[in-house]
């Protein structure tokens, strides 16, 4: 089976820091990574990647540029699932931090210089390192 999301690296540029989601694993243990979800049928990757950063952490916010794609499989209610996240760098441009989502433990603002040791998965740290590379050029 096959899954197609979209998400991404929101950044507020007047301190420097990205909104980031927390979520128990299996075993209660907290994970940081970046808001993503499905993309709904007529969305754009890009569409979906502002809809759902709102929904999950309650920031508003605009693309910038593509980050890239992260392939991976996991198995799901004994299905083999072959996931697709497009994920972008957004500016925020409103909105309020929030954890309403039922899918989401935990909402931050974590300094960039931070989100390296902060995020979970390897995949998006390689993300992270490349929009800072983005944002120190465009500064």
């Amino acid at each position: 089976m096959d899954e197609t999301s979209a998400g991404g690296l929101v950044v507020d540029h007047d301190t420097f820091t990205a909104a980031l989601i927390g979520r128990l694993d299996r075993r209660g243990r907290l994970l940081w990574s970046l808001p993503k979800g499905h993309i709904e049928e007529g969305e754009t990757p890009e569409q979906a990647a502002i809809r759902e950063i709102q929904e999950e952490t309650g920031i508003v916010g605009e693309v910038l540029a593509p980050l890239g794609t992260i392939d991976f499989w996991f198995v799901a209610e004994d299905r083999r699932v072959h996931k697709t996240v497009h994920h972008f760098l957004l500016r925020a441009t409103g909105g309020e931090l929030s954890d309403l989502d039922v899918e989401v433990t935990e909402v931050a603002w974590v300094p960039l210089d931070q989100l390296e040791s902060r995020l979970a998965y390897a995949d998006e740290r390689r993300l992270v390192r490349l929009a800072t590379t983005m944002l120190e050029e465009s500064a």
